[in-house]
């Protein structure tokens, strides 16, 4: 008992004490498994299956760090980069990228790894941003989109009660 009280004392006058007001060093992150990346790529893909469409998604973690990736038997090639560069670009503006076309036409849109047309959406749950999903191979980006969103919708409620 009396070891247990030194050690605890130890500890305790030894330790940096932090502020109030300073900023903790270090920050939780909140990261989707590669199960739940991998159950939004197949539930976008299953979407734009029943609409007859072929697409190649990504799903990227919140560094747009592809986590998840599939291309359906007979969607073109193509659609494997581009739905990681929609997926990117969501996941590195928070925001769908359909909303982001305006700047297209400024010197982001010239940047390699984004695009910035529809078919892209955020990830984020318990208000926390966890990256992105792209779709590519509909004939218009906002049946991508919606593909998309048929990948979230598959997961949101669980991620939801985890968070």
């Amino acid at each position: 008992m009396k070891a247990s009280l030194i050690a605890i004392l130890f500890v305790v006058t030894t330790s940096p004490l932090m502020a109030e007001d300073e900023a903790p060093m270090i920050t939780p992150v909140q990261r989707i498994t590669m199960e739940t990346a991998q159950t939004i790529a197949q539930a976008a893909i299953d979407a734009c299956r029943k609409q007859g469409i072929s697409a190649g998604v990504t799903v990227v973690d919140r560094n747009g760090i592809a986590q998840a990736v599939l291309r359906d038997t007979l969607a073109p090639p193509i659609t494997l980069p581009v739905s990681q560069k929609k997926a990117y670009a969501a996941a590195n503006f928070n925001a769908a990228t359909s909303s982001l076309e305006e700047l297209a036409k400024t010197a982001l849109g010239n940047m390699p790894e984004m695009m910035l047309g529809a078919g892209g959406l955020p990830i984020q749950a318990g208000g926390s941003m966890l990256g992105g999903i792209g779709v590519s191979g509909a004939p218009s980006g906002e049946t991508d989109e919606a593909c998309a969103q048929a990948g979230l919708d598959a997961v949101v409620d669980d991620l939801e009660m985890s968070m």
